[in-house]
């Protein structure tokens, strides 16, 4: 390994580890940074996570989704059957109908 890239630290309190400053700022790390660690054949891997949001869709949303996406007028009659499962009127749905509907 580069000495260069080597820092020691120690491990505290229920297992926290101070990542030193210099690997902190070369790796871009801030606090609150979500890391993985990682069990290797030589220890420990600490890498740099990503969290993306998931969106949570409405009800509402589903149905808007279920309509717009017909291609047939087979499709649209199974859309609207859905959304009516789902507890809603889908002329209450913002979409575009079929024009053969």
């Amino acid at each position: 390994m580069n000495a260069a890239l080597t820092e020691t630290t120690k491990v505290g309190k229920r297992g926290t580890v101070v990542i030193p400053a210099s690997l902190r700022r070369r790796y871009g790390l801030k606090e609150g940074a979500l890391m993985i660690a990682e069990a290797c054949p030589e220890g420990i891997l600490l890498r740099p996570a990503v969290a993306l949001p998931v969106e949570i869709y409405s009800p509402e949303r589903k149905a808007e989704f279920l309509l717009n996406n017909c291609i047939t007028p087979e499709d649209y009659a199974w859309a609207v059957e859905e959304v009516r499962r789902l507890g809603l009127d889908p002329a209450n749905i913002p979409h575009e109908r079929l024009k053969d509907n």
